[in-house]
């Protein structure tokens, strides 16, 4: 699933990570998308396993990118907001509220950074299962 239109809210983290939820739903199906789609050896001559392979690959591909696009973006903006808070600090070294606010800035920029480790074992274990299923029906192009 691709990025809503209406742009990625990195204000709050919890609608952030739904989002991730939600674009994450093909991975999470693969198993049983490739169930489904990939025939068996005694089903090979009903189903054109190379097309959907190649679909399901797409899909993937589209699916991975748009999610790290929302993951990198998302970091982006929480960095440069961490890093105004920053300068503002050192301006106002009194300034609990401040302070406060940094913190939790930079606790959320963690937890949006740790978001690219998630999406790295993702991604890899969709892979897996993937190339498993379709390895002798399609073979995707060398340069991705």
């Amino acid at each position: 699933m691709a990025a809503p239109s209406g742009g990625v809210n990195c204000e709050e983290f919890a609608e952030f990570q739904e989002l991730l939820k939600v674009m994450r739903t093909i991975d999470d199906r693969i198993v049983h998308e490739l169930n489904t789609t990939v025939p068996t050896a005694s089903f090979a001559g009903k189903i054109d396993a190379s097309q959907t392979c190649k679909q399901l690959y797409e899909s993937l591909m589209a699916a991975h990118a748009s999610r790290d696009r929302v993951i990198k973006n998302c970091i982006a903006q929480t960095s440069a907001v961490v890093k105004s808070l920053r300068e503002e600090r050192e301006k106002n070294l009194d300034d609990l509220t401040l302070l406060k606010q940094l913190r939790k800035e930079q606790t959320k920029l963690k937890w949006m950074q740790s978001e690219l480790n998630v999406e790295e074992v993702v991604n890899d274990r969709s892979w897996k299962v993937f190339n498993e299923r379709c390895r002798i029906h399609f073979k995707p192009p060398k340069n991705e």
